[in-house]
């Protein structure tokens, strides 16, 4: 007998700063290897579907206090500074950018989410922001030399 064992495995983010994952996995008994092929692919499809299905059930979320904003994060569970954190958290209100879409910002640029930056990620992640929201000039304009004939 061949055993085939497949995973599928889904993480997504939520609002404020937080995601959740679902994960599912599958063993199979082949009594041929030619059926390998066909029947990787029907667990995939199943696993998948399985997935797809299954984590739209967000659950819990942390909840808003009064003022609609996510309850206070305590400081040492961010890696950048607190002056970071706090800027971050600044932007995103501010300018009401959507928490999951920030995060996800975070995970293209750097692999991680928004609290697990370190310092040098998180200023390149507020840069980031900035540029976004139109409060600073692009990362090419900001060193220009001066123009002739100026100080």
């Amino acid at each position: 007998m061949i055993t085939l064992e497949a995973n599928y495995s889904k993480k997504i983010g939520l609002p404020g700063y937080s995601s959740h994952q679902f994960s599912v996995t599958l063993k199979s008994e082949l009594a041929d290897i030619t059926q390998a092929e066909k029947e990787s692919a029907r667990l995939y499809a199943v696993l998948q579907n399985s997935v797809d299905h299954n984590i739209r059930q967000v659950g819990f979320l942390p909840t808003a206090n009064g003022n609609g904003h996510a309850p206070p994060v305590e400081s040492d569970t961010w890696k950048c500074s607190d002056k970071q954190r706090e800027l971050i958290l600044k932007i995103t209100d501010e300018h009401k950018l959507d928490k999951a879409k920030v995060e996800q910002l975070a995970q293209d640029r750097f692999g991680k989410g928004v609290k697990a930056l370190n310092k040098l990620e998180a200023s390149g992640l507020i840069e980031e922001l900035l540029e976004q929201t139109g409060q600073s000039k692009p990362r090419n304009q900001r060193f220009s030399p001066p123009k002739a004939g100026t100080r």
